[in-house]
């Protein structure tokens, strides 16, 4: 029997992050949830989840803070990160950014709908 994959969801937005717990249940993942980068860190640190599903703007610590502190800790430079944003990816200052961080991967939240968010963390997981 495999073992489940746990999946931290890093996002500010209520009814996203409902949304996103309750597809990741559907596919067999174990989803836990942060409101804000602050309250991620400290689940990130503390549960070593497999993929960190990661919002840039949020209140108390930002997405990109959160980012910076996780790849700091040795567990935190290897996990899988996908960067969920409505910033544009062709910001130079995100992307360079975003690709300071190894295993790091992003989505531009109006351009995909949840079955492309699983799709994309079973791919990187291999599932």
């Amino acid at each position: 029997m495999t073992k489940q994959k746990t999946i931290l969801i890093i996002e500010d937005e209520k009814s996203l992050r409902g949304a996103l717990m309750d597809v990741l249940r559907l596919k067999d993942f174990v989803p836990i949830e942060a409101k804000n980068g602050k309250e991620g860190l400290k689940s990130a640190l503390s549960k070593h989840p497999q993929l960190i599903l990661l919002d840039l703007i949020m209140p108390e610590m930002d997405g990109m803070t959160t980012l910076k502190k996780i790849r700091e800790n040795v567990w935190g430079k290897k996990v899988p990160i996908i960067i969920l944003t409505n910033l544009s990816a062709t910001n130079d200052q995100f992307v360079t950014d975003a690709l300071a961080h190894a295993s790091t991967y992003f989505l531009v939240k109006s351009d995909w709908k949840l079955h492309d968010i699983v799709k994309k963390i079973e791919k990187i997981l291999g599932n």
